[in-house]
């Protein structure tokens, strides 16, 4: 076969001509190649190291809320809340120091702080949203804003709380937002709730008080 011949052969090889693309390719881009994948490496580590980070940290946490817990069930309040706090301050991202902020608001609330109170319970809601957990907040908070002399922002929460749970809860918290209305003067809105009680939930024991206190308004049933 002549030179020539086998020279074109050669070059018309495809095997040839990939490694010569690749080689090409590699001259162009290698180094961008490799700065590339250093970054999805160094990405990759970063993560990892975080993600075990947060689970030391998230494993930390729930034992400090472990014991603020203990501590509030054993009526310590002091203890309780001193613990809460550290762990609000030390772990803020995490999920127990989260619920920390709720356990803050249940100390503050026992010892008759109601404004902290408030002040905690809002910001654990403003944090977790939906669920069993969050709307038993929503009902301590609704009687720390009572407590604490916000009445129409406590009837707001009581009646937004009105079918989340059972019946009996339900008119408890019509209960509720009627008190708020009579302190604020609201006879007429303070009845219509206690009248809702008679209508839609007139077999629990609430009843009987709203009709009482209906008589006390000066205010009829129907």
């Amino acid at each position: 076969m002549p030179l020539a011949t086998q020279r074109r052969t050669h070059i018309e090889d495809p095997g040839a001509e990939f490694v010569d693309r690749l080689t090409n390719y590699w001259d162009r881009y290698g180094r961008i190649t490799l700065a590339a994948l250093g970054v999805v490496a160094a990405a990759a580590l970063v993560g990892f190291f975080t993600l075990r980070a947060r689970a030391a940290a998230e494993n930390e946490a729930s034992g400090q809320l472990t014991e603020a817990s203990f501590f509030f069930w054993q009526g310590d309040y002091a203890r309780s809340l001193q613990v809460a706090k550290q762990l609000t301050e030390q772990f803020p991202g995490t999920w127990s120091g989260v619920d920390a902020l709720r356990i803050a608001g249940d100390d503050c609330f026992w010892t008759g702080d109601y404004k902290s109170s408030v002040d905690y319970y809002r910001r654990y809601l403003d944090k977790v949203r939906g669920g069993v957990v969050h709307d038993a907040a929503r009902r301590s908070y609704a009687y720390a804003l009572e407590s604490d002399r916000q009445y129409k922002a406590a009837a707001d929460v009581f009646e937004s709380l009105v079918g989340k749970f059972d019946r009996e809860s339900s008119a408890e918290f019509l209960g509720g937002a009627a008190r708020c209305y009579r302190e604020l003067g609201q006879v007429e809105e303070a009845a219509k709730r206690l009248r809702r009680i008679l209508d839609e939930f007139g077999e629990t024991s609430q009843a009987i008080s709203a009709r009482v206190r209906l008589g006390e308004l000066g205010q009829t049933a129907s």
